[in-house]
């Protein structure tokens, strides 16, 4: 017997936020594929996937909206449970958490090597903090908007108390 439950899957909360800080850009899913490098088809079924989780419904022209309160509630309190971090050793790559852009003003930086998301093309040796997706280093290159919203929740899924607070308020006005 086929297990007809459904589950949500890494790519499906790239693709939601990539839908949130592209707002108001023209929407398809060749187009999302290509910027996220995942194929038109990923990203319809990881759309299907996100409206059986009622986190998307359609509007009356079929347009894809958001159910942002639905969305918040899960990237703020359960993702970090459904999709826990996975670090590694030292390397090169992209910082992430309290080491991007998104939070480095707003904490003392310690010692400790910087979490990084491993990329060749990265500038800064770090312990290796598995991105949401892999494809996610090369999607933030060319938005930064993105780049932001995932940090953010990387300092969800890894950040002592005061970051994920930050990571918390600065990711509610992205989702708002």
């Amino acid at each position: 017997m086929k297990n007809q439950q459904v589950t949500l899957k890494p790519q499906d909360i790239l693709v939601l936020l990539k839908l949130i800080t592209s707002s108001g850009e023209p929407f398809s899913y060749a187009g999302v594929g290509k910027s996220l490098f995942i194929s038109a088809s990923e990203v319809h079924a990881s759309l299907t996937r996100v409206r059986t989780a009622q986190l998307v419904t359609s509007d009356q022209s079929g347009e894809v909206v958001i159910a942002r309160a639905a969305f918040r509630e899960l990237l703020l309190h359960g993702a970090r449970f459904v999709f826990p971090a996975v670090t590694g050793s030292l390397l090169r790559g992209v910082p992430t958490a309290h080491a991007s852009p998104a939070l480095r003003d707003f904490l003392v930086q310690s010692d400790e090597p910087p979490p990084v998301w491993p990329y060749a093309k990265g500038t800064v040796r770090g312990t290796a903090l598995h991105p949401l997706y892999p494809t996610v280093p090369r999607a933030i290159e060319t938005d930064p908007k993105l780049y932001q919203a995932l940090a953010l929740f990387d300092a969800l899924r890894i950040g002592r108390s005061r970051e994920r607070d930050i990571a918390t308020s600065e990711l509610s006005k992205i989702l708002a």
